[in-house]
């Protein structure tokens, strides 16, 4: 893992947990207030966490990632898991609305744990390896999700097209189009414009993990039942375990493979809850699996990352 093993890639990831934890204590103690984190989180969403994808696609040398086997790891293991959890739908005995909170639960990603992760690891190559995961997986798997409540029948046909104008205009993945935009153009962050973005964009991971810590719910980790332990196994044991394999067979170089293990092995996004409860899903439900995974992955991800260390 290039010089990151062991004791190291605690390292590397107790300062992130440290700010999660942090931002725990804020949002319990609830300062400044809620309605300033509220506003905060649309800031990082829609400016701080979208300016930095620019920064880093604009100007990144994507041609030495290998992006075709990359996305063929992350979002083959993906699917694989969406699959089985309809499969498996009757046996977890859900309704609809669970249901649809379990499939988030089990292939959303907490994007800023993983690109500070990734930085944290591999510096400048592992922001750009997690630039490039996030460009490939936000949209698939805000797609597979919104079809998950459109399938599962929590929507109606209004809400199911404010849910599609809400994809269409996501800001990461705006951010995403427009860095692969100005990279490929040649034309990147000309002059002063690239130290600016890039002061932006450095705001966006501290700030989001503090984020992540305020949105958690521990009342909610009372809630235990099957949905609950399926989307947590899926998530934090065998999404994991799967894209390792994937990464082993199609021989991805180190710092790709520890990336992608990453993404795979992250707790899922604290928008999830934000997404159930306006689509219908079982808000209550998500936001149990959004506290438990997030605690949990503070003590699972150092040990998938030391396993290929």
């Amino acid at each position: 893992m290039q010089g990151v093993a062991g004791q190291s890639i605690t390292g590397a990831l107790g300062p992130l947990f440290l700010l999660i934890l942090f931002g725990a204590v804020l949002g319990y103690r609830r300062w400044p207030s809620a309605e300033f984190w509220a506003q905060m989180e649309r800031v990082i969403y829609f400016v701080l966490f979208p300016t930095m994808l620019v920064a880093t696609l604009a100007t990144a040398d994507v041609s030495e990632v290998p992006v075709a086997r990359l996305a063929g790891v992350l979002l083959g293991a993906i699917s694989v898991f969406a699959l089985l959890l309809w499969c498996v739908r009757g046996w977890l005995g859900l309704d609809s609305a669970a249901f649809t909170s379990v499939f988030q639960g089990a292939i959303r990603f907490n994007t800023y744990v993983g690109v500070a992760g990734a930085a944290a690891l591999h510096g400048s190559a592992g922001a750009t390896t997690a630039a490039v995961a996030v460009a490939l997986m936000v949209p698939v798997v805000n797609v597979m999700c919104v079809a998950s409540f459109v399938a599962a029948g929590t929507l109606g046909r209004q809400s199911l097209g404010k849910s599609i104008a809400a994809l269409v205009k996501n800001p990461l993945i705006l951010g995403c189009l427009g860095g692969i935009g100005l990279n490929l153009s040649g034309i990147g962050l000309p002059g002063w414009s690239e130290a600016s973005v890039s002061l932006v964009g450095r705001a966006a991971l501290p700030l989001g993990l503090v984020a992540v810590g305020v949105a958690l719910r521990p009342a909610a980790l009372l809630r235990l039942d099957r949905g609950v332990l399926a989307t947590n196994s899926v998530k934090l044991a065998l999404l994991p375990a799967l894209v390792l394999v994937l990464a082993w067979l199609l021989g991805l170089d180190s710092v790709t493979r520890d990336v992608a293990l990453l993404f795979a092995a992250l707790p899922t996004a604290t928008s999830a809850y934000i997404l159930s409860r306006q689509l219908g899903g079982d808000a209550e439900l998500m936001a149990a699996i959004i506290t438990g995974q997030t605690l949990i992955a503070m003590l699972t991800l150092p040990l998938w990352l030391q396993l290929i260390g």
